[in-house]
């Protein structure tokens, strides 16, 4: 049920004619007008203008109470991080009259909006749409408050400012855009614009899929005797990537995570984000190809972790978004060793684990072992987030002295990083070190050659 609150305040004009009545008074008495006199004119126009002011409110909240607008608000299901989306008020006059209004909703200070406050007109037995645009700069729960009119009464004398409606929370996702973009390019097969390489082929993979005449490029070895004997013409066996694997996102939530170097041009997105987005993308991809897809959070508190199990078909995608999309990077340090042993405990199924992170020397002594250890059973990907400003210094121009040695600087950090980074991974070149606008595109082709050299 809808509530209500209701406060009234005086108008400019109505100030004004206050003012005014005022100022005559005072420059009567100063004239030298006796104050016998001025003084009953003065309180007697006083009090009809309050006289009349009361009739107004009074007459005017009835007819408000009787034929007042009505608020109907439109909402999304939810939003996505840094992607505009349209908020719709329709205003509703049932009555016989027509109202002056402002309105104003009541937004979480994470939104950005345009369209707010809007004056407008609503004239009698119309309906008016209020449209807002709003934009989400974080991840999680944001609050919509109640909408907050502010109408004139019949006469003009006051401003009635009314709050209606009930508040209302909306979840805010990771950019679906991504996901969007890849469902189209690969259905049109022009996923190399977002630097996707590889493609399922005619031929390629490790499971049977079934026979086809021969084409001129397809691999002699695949070559079935028996059914071109039987056909009279050459039969060749078709494969597919492996189907029923298990693909485990292992996602860093300490103080690392939150380096935020405004990688796709929007103010909030820190590393955190760019790994959620690339695990959400890659989770799309295995999921399209009938893999399992699961994931678990490390590096935060006790009661911020979240733990989804490996699970098949699009719905798992739902899942992971509604479990993920309220996390934030903390201030904790990372513990590789132990999400490694929980890991190792929790998923005995041979699998893809994808440690998700962003790399430091310094972590070295924890996070080889913890590598070592996973890889005792599984398959394990490092993707660790380089920082941009590095190479944005390392590929400068030189005009200085200050220059040069900024540029030698950047170069030798990059390749004790490069360094750092190959011996904790063990030189594995499965593993990538990337600037976080190439993580998605990057995960998503280690993926798919994982899946056409059948490593699992």
């Amino acid at each position: 049920m809808n509530t209500a609150s209701r406060v009234i305040l005086p108008t400019r004009a109505s100030i004004g004619v206050l003012v005014a009545v005022g100022l005559a008074f005072t420059a009567a008495l100063s004239v030298g007008a006796p104050l016998g006199v001025a003084a009953p004119v003065g309180l007697g126009l006083l009090a009809t203008l309050l006289l009349a002011a009361a009739v107004d409110l009074w007459r005017s909240l009835r007819l408000w109470a009787r034929d007042g607008v009505r608020v109907e608000r439109h909402l999304p299901a939810a939003l996505a991080i840094g992607a505009p989306t349209e908020l719709k008020l329709d205003l509703v006059n049932a009555g016989p009259l027509t109202w002056q209004l402002q309105v104003f909703d009541e937004l979480d200070p994470l939104l950005d909006f345009e369209g707010l406050p809007r004056t407008l007109s609503v004239a009698a037995q119309t309906r008016s749409a209020v449209n807002i645009r709003v934009t989400a700069r974080e991840r999680g729960v944001v609050q919509l408050g109640r909408t907050q009119l502010l109408w004139r009464t019949r006469g003009g004398i006051f401003e009635v400012r009314k709050t209606v409606g009930e508040a209302h929370k909306l979840r805010v996702y990771p950019n679906f855009a991504a996901l969007a973009r890849y469902a189209w390019l690969s259905g049109d097969r022009r996923l190399a614009q977002i630097g996707i390489k590889d493609f399922v082929q005619r031929g390629q993979g490790t499971d049977f899929r079934q026979l086809a005449e021969y084409r001129r490029g397809d691999p002699l070895r695949h070559l079935d005797v028996k059914a071109s004997l039987r056909h009279r013409k050459p039969v060749v066996r078709e494969y597919q990537d492996e189907r029923d694997q298990c693909v485990m996102f292992l996602l860093d939530c300490g103080r690392r995570m939150r380096a935020d170097e405004q990688s796709d041009g929007q103010r909030g997105a820190s590393h955190f984000d760019d790994a959620l987005d690339a695990m959400m993308l890659l989770a799309y991809v295995a999921l399209s190809e009938g893999d399992e897809v699961g994931a678990m959070t490390f590096g935060c508190e006790a009661g911020q972790r979240r733990d989804c199990a490996p699970r098949k078909g699009m719905a798992t995608l739902n899942a992971l978004m509604n479990r993920m999309h309220d996390l934030q990077p903390g201030g904790h340090h990372s513990d590789y060793l132990a999400a490694a042993e929980d890991m190792s405990r929790r998923l005995r199924r041979r699998s893809l684990i994808i440690v998700l992170t962003n790399f430091r020397d310094e972590d070295s002594p924890e996070l080889q072992p913890a590598l070592r250890l996973l890889r005792r059973r599984h398959l394990v990907l490092l993707a660790s987030l380089r920082e941009t400003a590095l190479g944005s210094i390392a590929t400068q121009p030189i005009t200085t002295t200050e220059d040069a040695v900024a540029v030698a600087s950047a170069h030798l950090l990059s390749q004790a990083r490069q360094d750092a980074f190959a011996r904790v991974v063990d030189h594995d070149r499965l593993s990538i070190d990337v600037e976080p606008r190439a993580l998605a595109a990057t995960l998503v082709n280690r993926y798919h050659q994982v899946k056409r050299s059948g490593l699992l």
